[in-house]
């Protein structure tokens, strides 16, 4: 009887390795509107992304100057969930906060 994942080398059973590939990553990003407070921006950056409110007040302030910021970088379906997220919550406090991901 042969083991599937075992090659017999020389005489001698030897374990073939598999390479296994990590999933592709992807970065989370929040976008400036004129409407979305800085402390929605934050509480969204401190709950859905789990920052300490030094890193989520860096993070806001880089939505507001520059228009975009990184909210973290994660798999696609973490990534698709924590959108869903942050969406859900602006919408149900009337806020139009934008998030998107992109490959990393």
């Amino acid at each position: 009887m042969s083991v599937p994942d075992k090659k017999t080398a020389g005489g001698v059973l030897a374990e073939e390795k598999q390479k296994v590939l990590e999933p592709p990553l992807f970065k989370v990003l929040l976008h400036n509107d004129d409407y979305t407070t800085m402390d929605f921006v934050i509480m969204i950056l401190e709950t859905v992304f789990h920052k300490d409110t030094g890193e989520a007040t860096r993070i806001m302030l880089n939505v507001h100057q520059q228009g975009v910021g990184l909210a973290g970088i994660y798999t696609r379906e973490i990534a698709d969930t924590k959108i869903h997220i942050v969406h859900d919550l602006a919408r149900r406090n009337e806020f139009p906060l934008k998030c998107s991901m992109e490959q990393a």
